[in-house]
């Protein structure tokens, strides 16, 4: 995997929380961390959609397969 680094602002109850589940969680590093949680923000996205697209049917592509022997 390709990785880029960042940098980003965080209050100090978030750097804390993100070490203290770092070391109960056996995490590598923070950046596992932080990766994990856009993991579950990415799945919670998806989660959202698939009910969404589900109702979004287009009848162009509701047509009968036939099949011939």
């Amino acid at each position: 995997m390709q990785t880029e680094k960042i940098s980003i602002s965080l209050a100090a109850s978030l750097v804390q929380f993100i070490e203290n589940y770092k070391i109960t969680k056996k995490c590598k590093s923070r950046s596992q961390v932080i990766e994990l949680a856009l993991d579950w923000l990415r799945f919670q996205e998806l989660q959202e959609a698939y009910p969404e697209a589900s109702t979004e049917i287009n009848q162009d592509w509701e047509l009968p397969i036939r099949y011939e022997r």
